[in-house]
């Protein structure tokens, strides 16, 4: 960081929603804490955040995706090639930005973003959703990073736990001011027993076919369900039109997540990090049903709040119409038991996240200014010009 140009970040990361999401909250945190801030996101062209992040009033750069392949191929052959490839794209674009400070929250950009850094003695700040890493946020760490966890049980060297960067209209939601609005707005009855399920913007299959056998039993209970399934992926009856019921209401996609949260007495729903940190800090009851492929990291992502009385968790091939009857509609109907879910999430819920990041990205910044004027000094004497750095006017 310099004192005559703007503090410029840049930051990287994509693939998903769990990426994009953070990213964007500790852009809007920056904005916040550092008026005049320079921001450029970082992304691949064909990543989600080619969308979400120009619609969020954030400039992008793309560099090639590398992924790393899972078993020996011709891939594998041509990873050092395409790695140095996208290594001299993110060299070029830390360059052109002046980068004072590198922010990676995890997927295929970040390696070579992380290694483009460090050959620049760039700082590196990393934030990592998962309570078991990934490996791209592993690299940066091992690189030399700042490193930010959302759980706490994530273990990565050095790590600070932050938790989980989310939009302002979540973290500061107040679920009980705004539960009549809320259900107003997706159409639901403000005095039923409410269960909300979904399975993040692509959807479930096993829930929804589990969900779609309990509609019966739960209206039965007077449970109310509103069922977000998933763009694309709305569930029919036998005859193929779309899964009608009594107290039942399916729609493919809600926009803004805190209006489910305010709704719902309970929610069904995968494990994911940002969704497992959401539930947390807004106070939400939940049933997690973790993806049932992948390294595990949704169950570990759960874990805590299941241990602490916060929510339930059940494996997917074990959730079914009859662990729906005989778990999820007795605790619906337990006001009591609702309540001690609610106050024992909240209780390791952190809202304010990305103000923590912010502070943490500032703080490096500033470090790394220090540590460079000091270094200045030693070498050149005090009435010398300082060098230029990463490109950047002094």
């Amino acid at each position: 960081m310099n004192t005559e140009s703007p503090l410029s970040v840049v930051l990287a990361g994509g693939g998903t929603a769990g990426h994009i999401s953070p990213l964007l909250a500790i852009a809007g945190a920056l904005r916040q804490s550092r008026p005049g801030v320079h921001l450029l996101a970082v992304g691949s062209p064909g990543g989600m955040e080619a969308r979400l992040v120009p619609a969020a009033g954030l400039e992008l750069a793309t560099i090639s995706r590398v992924p790393l392949p899972r078993r020996p191929s011709v891939d594998l052959l041509r990873l050092p090639g395409r790695m140095a490839g996208a290594v001299k794209q993110a060299g070029s674009i830390l360059d052109e930005a002046g980068a004072d400070v590198l922010v990676g929250v995890g997927g295929y950009v970040c390696t070579p973003m992380y290694l483009a850094a460090r050959r620049r003695k760039i700082p590196i700040v990393v934030h990592e959703a998962n309570t078991r890493p990934g490996l791209a946020n592993r690299v940066g760490a091992r690189l030399g990073g700042h490193v930010a966890v959302a759980f706490a049980a994530t273990k990565l060297r050095g790590a600070r736990h932050v938790g989980m960067p989310m939009r302002p209209e979540i973290s500061g939601l107040d679920r009980a001011a705004a539960r009549a609005g809320a259900r107003q707005a997706l159409g639901l009855d403000p005095a039923k027993p409410t269960l909300i399920v979904t399975g993040g913007s692509s959807g479930a299959q096993s829930i929804n076919r589990s969900l779609a056998a309990a509609v019966g039993a739960l209206a039965d209970a007077g449970v109310q369900t509103l069922h977000i399934t998933g763009r694309g992926k709305s569930v029919h009856d036998a005859d193929g039109k779309p899964l009608a019921a009594p107290g039942y209401r399916q729609v493919e996609y809600v926009d803004g997540m805190e209006t489910v949260y305010a709704a719902a007495d309970l929610l069904l729903a995968r494990a994911g990090a940002a969704t497992v940190c959401e539930v947390a800090a807004v106070g939400v009851p939940a049933v997690f049903v973790p993806l049932p492929i992948g390294n595990g990291e949704q169950a570990l992502n759960a874990a805590g709040l299941v241990a602490a009385g916060g929510a339930l968790i059940v494996d997917d091939e074990a959730f079914s119409v009859d662990w729906i009857r005989d778990n999820i509609i007795p605790l619906l109907l337990d006001k009591d038991r609702l309540a001690r879910m609610a106050a024992s999430t909240e209780q390791l819920g952190i809202r304010d996240a990305d103000r923590r990041m912010a502070d943490l990205i500032l703080e490096v910044a500033s470090s790394d200014q220090h540590s460079r004027n000091q270094l200045s000094r030693n070498q050149q004497g005090p009435t010398q010009q300082r060098p230029t750095q990463h490109g950047r006017k002094q």
